[in-house]
């Protein structure tokens, strides 16, 4: 401890003297004291943490502690300031106004030691010197005290709110049970608009605890969206404010930006209580981009790949009921027909543009088709049989292994 170090070389009965004297006049110093603290401070001033009564009160105290030390009737007892840390802590009063506070109190308590040591003759020079090293070696104890106590402190709100922001994100996603009462709350902590517009964001983990998404909600700060995000072994989800439903494309180039794995994005929509639908949605649309392929999709880009992805078994049925017949084929000729018809899909149904992708001639490419729709017995103008194909293929690309599996009974 600073003081005590200090007053070990004998200066301590020289204090001691100009101590007793100064405090006599304790009433006046202390509200010296706070005049001067208000006059230089508006968070006092204008009783933005504490009333005035609330101050006078703490530098009372705290000068009364000051001076017992001084006089050698206490031991530094460094409680008073950790206390007053902790209180401020509360309070969300900032740090350096604290030891503003402290350092004015104390400079009000050495300029008495000025004033009495004036008058004498040049031996009150040393007593002078000795009482400033030992006012400002309290003043070192008393700050690191009270630094300390409001840095614990601080940790402990901060602890203790981050546990509540994720109480309330995981009961926002959760949904079901949410009264308007606690929507309103939910709203109020994680600073959102209770009625405003959203989107979630889906982003698949690349290991346990790591972030797909490192300080994204910084980044979304600084484009002025609010939004609140929690962790879970497998993905990192979010619920994003939107200025306005046009905003949304702002966020989903920032989350292409580095995607390290499959981002799934839901629909815009409007109110707070539907963003359990919405993280289904995102799932969903994470579901349907090929695993271990990075990007981003959202629902509304692509609602089949979504409705395929949605429902794993009935999708792989889907699958083998259409598709049976190729897949039953052997092995080159079953891959030959499906990556001609993925690749005719792919060219919205023009046989030139299939053909230039596959590097074969267009006849080869319509004999291909025309042995396609004899296996499968589905045309290829049809509206209803394209659409069951298209789904069949979806399904046969997100859930690969269907095409080795049996046909479901």
């Amino acid at each position: 401890m600073h003081y005590q170090a200090l007053l070990a070389d004998g200066r301590a009965p020289t204090v001691a003297a100009l101590a007793a004297e100064v405090e006599r006049k304790l009433p006046e110093l202390i509200e010296s004291t706070v005049r001067q603290i208000r006059a230089e401070m508006p968070v006092y001033a204008d009783a933005r943490f504490v009333t005035h009564a609330e101050l006078r009160n703490s530098v009372r105290v705290n000068l009364e502690h000051v001076m017992r030390t001084l006089r050698g009737s206490d031991v530094p007892d460094l409680s008073q300031a950790s206390a007053t840390g902790r209180a401020r802590a509360l309070q969300g009063a900032p740090l350096p106004e604290l030891l503003r506070a402290y350092r004015i109190g104390l400079t009000e308590v050495w300029h008495r030691f000025v004033e009495l040591t004036a008058r004498g003759s040049s031996q009150d020079l040393a007593g002078l010197v000795a009482a400033t090293s030992a006012i400002w070696a309290l003043i070192d104890d008393l700050a690191e005290a009270l630094t300390t106590s409001y840095r614990d402190t601080t940790a402990e709100v901060m602890v203790a709110h981050q546990n509540r922001r994720s109480a309330l994100v995981e009961a926002l996603f959760a949904g079901g049970s949410a009264t308007e009462g606690t929507l309103w709350d939910i709203a109020r902590v994680l600073d959102l608009s209770l009625d405003g517009t959203f989107v979630v964001v889906a982003a698949e983990t690349p290991r346990l605890g790591l972030e797909p998404l490192p300080q994204i909600e910084a980044r979304l700060r600084a484009l002025h969206h609010a939004s609140a995000w929690r962790l879970t072994p497998d993905l990192q989800v979010g619920v994003v404010s939107l200025r306005d439903p046009a905003a949304a494309s702002a966020i989903v180039e920032l989350v292409r930006e580095h995607p390290v794995g499959r981002v799934g994005m839901s629909p815009v929509f409007t109110g707070l209580g539907n963003t359990a639908r919405a993280l289904h949605l995102a799932r969903v649309a994470l579901s349907s981009l090929t695993p271990g392929t990075p990007g981003l999709v959202q629902f509304t880009e692509s609602p089949l790949a979504g409705l395929v992805a949605s429902s794993p078994e009935a999708s792989v049925q889907l699958a083998h009921h259409v598709l049976q017949p190729i897949l039953d084929l052997p092995g080159d000729d079953r891959n030959v027909l499906l990556l001609t018809l993925r690749a005719w899909f792919d060219c919205q149904g023009s046989t030139k543009l299939t053909s230039e992708r596959m590097f074969c001639h267009p006849n080869t490419i319509r004999h291909r088709l025309k042995r396609i729709t004899e296996e499968l017995g589905r045309s290829l103008t049809n509206p209803a049989d394209i659409a069951e194909l298209g789904a069949a293929l979806r399904a046969l690309n997100l859930f690969p292994e269907a095409a080795h599996l049996p046909a479901p009974r």
